[in-house]
């Protein structure tokens, strides 16, 4: 209990019965939670104040969960799990593409939910901690990544990427030269247990390329057919 201790859950669900279930469950694995029963409250507590990680229903009322999630990744990377009944391979990627850090299909047993935030703080200490002991800047071409404060820049404009963004852009310029799979990119970006569909991978490419090419050079990130991405010097 003691990696989950003081971490702050925010439930948004509106099936109350499921939200006080996962209110006394979490909490008596030693999380701190709050419940939102629509989406627009729910965004305004997830933006007013700081959490752990959102736990999201997709289907709520006063504003969908896919629209929360979209209205709250310019401004937080808090991470996402968004609870939904609904298992479509389109259903997850947009949830995804909308910056959500895991799906989680409704019904669910609470062991596999309390496993997958145990798993996802796992994954963020660890991050944190590679990030500390590795260099504090990556460079490529024109653009630098400062690792210690999490800044893309493109000689002196600073470029805002998501989290997601960021880890991807991280990963592929500290591997310049080297041809990395959809598969490889899954792996060390969304984690090796993630659901995501490998095609998720495309559109956040294309999500980079759209904030960090300039229309008149060739793309930083180089796309190898059949395999998959690179940063070629």
């Amino acid at each position: 209990m003691a990696e989950t201790e003081g971490k702050r859950v925010l439930i948004i669900e509106d099936e109350k019965n499921l939200a006080r279930f996962l209110d006394l469950e979490l909490q008596h694995e030693g999380y701190e939670t709050h419940i939102c029963y629509d989406g627009r409250s729910g965004l305004e507590v997830a933006l007013n104040e700081e959490w752990d990680v959102i736990l999201l229903d997709l289907m709520l009322p006063e504003l969908n969960g896919l629209e929360v999630c979209r209205r709250i990744r310019p401004v937080k990377d808090t991470p996402i799990i968004i609870m939904t009944a609904r298992d479509s391979v389109m259903d997850r990627v947009s949830g995804l593409d909308q910056g959500a850090d895991d799906y989680i299909v409704k019904p669910f047993a609470i062991e596999e939910l309390l496993a997958r935030l145990r798993a996802l703080f796992r994954r963020l200490s660890h991050e944190e901690e590679q990030r500390n002991a590795q260099q504090p800047t990556v460079e490529y071409r024109d653009l630098v990544i400062e690792k210690a404060n999490r800044i893309v820049k493109r000689g002196d404009e600073i470029i805002n990427l998501t989290k997601r963004e960021y880890e991807l852009l991280l990963f592929l310029m500290e591997n310049v030269n080297m041809v990395l799979s959809r598969d490889v990119l899954l792996d060390k970006v969304w984690g090796y247990k993630s659901e995501v569909e490998t095609n998720v991978v495309d559109v956040y490419i294309r999500y980079l390329r759209n904030k960090i090419d300039r229309p008149d050079q060739e793309s930083y990130i180089q796309t190898v057919r059949g395999t998959g991405y690179v940063m070629r010097t």
